[in-house]
């Protein structure tokens, strides 16, 4: 769901529902939820060509280094240096020449102000998987809170994907930049943008969702199906 928006995502009975429930949750914004079919993840290939693939045409990347060679590399520039050294903190001494970056996810969490915060570790257990999550009321502000470390190599341009499906109707998706990320000891916190959830008899219900976190490169890091519920206002 888009930041700013308002509305009721309509559930399967019948067409006109279903038409209904599109147009309101498009003028409203977005929640998240669980268990998604293989249908689901076509149309997300299907987003991801309409966006052009995220890559420029005929562009050709440079050969990726490790974060150790590229320090070593410019050793005697005394300003970059000083610059990396900022950059890496403590963690040189860590480094062991991987070129490939890892992202190791922690936690998944949700901010509301109808509710205390929600946090769940990740991997999700079995216990969680195609279960509710949390638990929201109509027309709530939100904001989804994710924990990660970055680990061997910088990470460029992670971005996130939230798509959104109620009664298995595509009903909104949200995608976001977060930025690029070094190698530290200490764990990244994101909190995503600002969502608001619809209102209304129709926008009541469980809701399934998947959380897709690339970088630049499209190198996938996470891709968590989830789901949670949308409640009468008391």
């Amino acid at each position: 769901m888009e930041s700013g928006k308002k509305a009721e995502a309509g559930p399967s009975a019948g067409v006109n529902e279903e038409k209904q429930g599109r147009e309101q949750w498009e003028m409203s914004e977005k929640p998240s939820a669980v268990e998604v079919c293989d249908d689901h993840e076509e149309e997300e290939e299907d987003d991801d060509k309409e966006d052009g693939g995220g890559a420029l045409a005929g562009f050709v990347p440079g050969p990726l280094l490790s974060l150790k060679e590229q320090i070593e590399k410019d050793k005697d520039d005394e300003s970059l240096r000083r610059w990396k050294e900022k950059l890496l903190g403590c963690v040189e001494g860590d480094l062991n020449g991987q070129m490939e970056p890892e992202v190791k996810f922690h936690s998944i969490g949700i901010i509301s102000n109808d509710l205390e915060e929600v946090s769940h570790p990740l991997p999700l257990d079995s216990n969680h998987e195609g279960l509710v999550l949390f638990t929201l009321k109509e027309g709530s502000q939100y904001q989804l809170k994710l924990t990660f470390s970055v680990l061997h190599n910088i990470v460029s341009g992670l971005t996130y994907s939230n798509t959104v499906w109620k009664a298995g109707l595509k009903v909104d998706q949200n995608k976001g930049m977060l930025g690029t990320f070094a190698p530290q000891r200490e764990p990244y916190e994101q909190i995503l943008d600002e969502e608001t959830t619809p209102s209304g008899v129709l926008a009541r219900g469980i809701y399934s969702a998947n959380l897709k976190l690339e970088d630049d490169d499209r190198r996938c890091y996470m891709e968590l199906k989830y789901a949670f519920e949308i409640k009468k206002s008391s």
